[in-house]
C-alpha cells in the first residue's frame, strides 16, 4: 500500500491492507482484470493500492493518474450541478421540467410496461424536478423489461450511452426522447438512467451553459478534480487504458473502447450526466470527501449540507424501495449481485438495510465498466476501486465486492 498521509491514530490495520492487497493481487494475477486503481480513506489517512497493467497483454503499469471511463459512477458527481441550482433557488424541487424541457409537457402513459406504443393513458399529473431528482419521473432502462416495445423504442432512438452509435446532441436527444410514452406515471416509480441524463440537459438550459461547463466551474475547479471531463484531451490519452468487454462465453478480451480515437478522444455530441465521465482516484476521493465534510472542501463551501443530505439519504417510498429492493435480489444473475442497497438518494444508492459488510447510511454507486465509488459517514471512510474491464462478465463485479469485503475487515476501530 502507497501510503499518502497518516497520523498517530491509526484508522486501518496493517493486517487488514495486506489482505486489501493481497485479494486485489489475486484477481488481477487470475488473468481477469489486467490491472486497478484502489483508494481508501479514513480519518486523514489514505492508501493508494496500483496493480497490474493498462492493456491485458501487458506494457505500461497502472498508475495512481490513470484515467478511467466512470461509467455510471458519473450519476453521484454529476447529480451536484442540479443541486446547486436547487441552492441558488434558479431551480425548486416541485418545479415543472416543461418550463425548460417543453419535450416533456403532456405525457402519455402505458398502460402496461409490455404494451404497444400507442397503448396509452395521459399522464395524472406533469413531471417535476424531484422526480428526475430521484429518478422517478416514469421511463428508464429495464433489465427485466428487455424485449418489450418501449424498451426496444428507448435503444432504436440512440437514447443510452451503451450502443454502438454514440447519442446525438442534447436537443436532437430531448427531441426523440419526447416522442416515447412513459413506462409509469410521474413519480409512482423508480426507473434507472435516464434520469440522470435528462438532468445534464436541464442544467444546461437552466444556466445557459453546456453541462460540462457548469459543472467545471461550479464544481471541479473548486475541488480540485483537475483530470475529470467528458473527454481526454491529447496530451493525457496515453494515460487512459482501453476498455475491455470480455466475452461472456469464453472470458476472451475484445477492446470496447480504444483510448487513441475512441469515444473519449474528443469531446461528445452528448454530455451524459449518467455516464459520460472521465476521472482518476484522486479526483474521486476530493469528491467524497466534500460530501462527507457536508458540502466543503477544505474551507470553502460547494453545497448546502441540506443539499448533501437529499442526495446521500433515502428519498424512495416504501412501496418503490420494495420494487427496486426486488429487482436487485431476483435479478442477481443479470446484475452479478450489484445493488443489495435497498435505498436510492439523489444520484446515488443508499443504504437502507445492512445486506453486506457495509453499514446503513453508505452511499456511492457502481459502474459497467469496472468503476466502484462509495463513502460511509458512519465510519468517515471513501473508498474506490476502478479497473478497466466492463461487466459483459462477473469478473470486475467480483473484485468489487472482495474489495469491499476487506476495506470493511481493514477499518481499526
Amino acid at each position: 500500500m502507497h501510503k499518502k498521509t497518516g497520523n498517530s491514530d491509526k484508522s486501518f490495520s496493517e493486517s487488514g491492507l495486506h489482505r486489501i492487497r493481497d485479494v486485489l493481487t489475486r484477481h488481477v494475477d487470475s488473468g481477469k482484470i489486467p490491472g486497478l486503481v484502489a483508494l481508501i480513506s479514513r480519518g486523514g489517512e489514505t492508501h493508494v493500492e496500483t496493480i497490474g497493467t493498462m492493456r491485458h497483454d501487458g506494457g505500461a503499469s497502472m498508475h495512481r493518474e490513470t484515467l478511467f471511463r466512470m461509467a455510471s459512477t458519473s450519476k453521484p458527481v454529476a447529480i451536484s450541478a442540479a443541486m446547486v441550482l436547487l441552492d441558488e433557488c434558479r431551480l425548486r424541487l416541485d418545479d415543472l421540467v416543461e418550463t425548460w424541457l417543453p419535450e416533456l409537457a403532456d405525457r402519455q402513459v402505458l398502460k402496461r410496461i409490455d404494451s404497444p406504443l400507442d397503448d396509452t393513458i395521459p399522464a395524472r399529473r406533469p413531471i417535476t424536478v424531484r422526480d428526475l431528482l430521484t429518478s422517478t419521473f416514469g421511463l428508464g432502462i429495464d433489465i427485466t423489461a428487455l424485449g418489450t416495445p418501449i424498451m426496444g423504442a428507448i435503444f432504436e432512438q440512440g437514447l443510452t450511452p451503451d450502443l454502438p452509435s454514440p447519442m446525438p446532441e442534447q436537443d436532437e436527444w430531448m427531441r426523440r426522447l419526447g416522442t416515447l410514452p412513459l413506462m409509469y406515471q410521474p413519480g409512482e416509480c423508480w426507473q434507472y438512467h435516464i434520469s440522470n441524463d435528462l438532468l445534464g440537459v436541464l442544467v444546461s438550459r437552466v444556466s445557459g451553459q453546456t453541462f460540462e461547463k457548469f459543472l467545471r466551474e461550479r464544481i471541479f475547479e473548486p475541488i480540485g478534480m483537475k483530470d475529470t471531463g467528458f473527454h481526454v484531451p491529447a496530451e493525457k490519452i496515453d494515460r487512459l487504458p482501453p476498455l475491455y468487454a470480455p466475452d461472456p462465453q469464453t472470458g476472451e478480451f475484445h477492446v470496447w473502447d480504444e483510448a487513441e480515437g475512441g469515444r473519449h478522444s474528443k469531446p461528445p455530441a452528448f454530455q451524459g450526466g449518467g455516464g459520460g465521465l472521465v476521472s482518476t482516484v484522486d479526483d474521486y476521493h476530493a469528491y467524497f470527501q466534500m460530501l462527507l465534510n457536508q458540502g466543503k472542501h477544505g474551507s470553502e463551501r460547494i453545497l448546502s449540507g441540506a443539499a448533501v443530505e437529499l442526495m446521500t439519504t433515502n428519498r424512495l417510498t416504501p412501496e418503490q424501495q420494495a420494487a427496486r429492493n426486488a429487482l436487485a435480489t431476483n435479478n442477481v444473475h443479470r446484475s452479478f449481485g450489484q445493488g443489495q442497497h435497498g435505498g436510492w438518494g439523489m444520484g446515488m444508492a443508499v443504504r437502507t438495510y445492512r445486506g453486506d459488510y457495509a453499514p446503513i447510511g453508505q452511499f456511492g454507486w457502481d459502474g459497467g465498466s469496472g468503476t466502484s465509488t462509495y463513502a460511509d459517514p458512519a465510519n468517515g471512510l471513501t473508498g474506490i476501486l476502478l479497473t478497466q474491464v466492463g461487466m459483459s462478465t462477473p469478473d470486475s463485479a467480483r473484485l468489487i465486492h472482495d474489495f469491499w469485503t476487506t476495506v470493511y475487515q481493514s477499518i481499526e476501530e
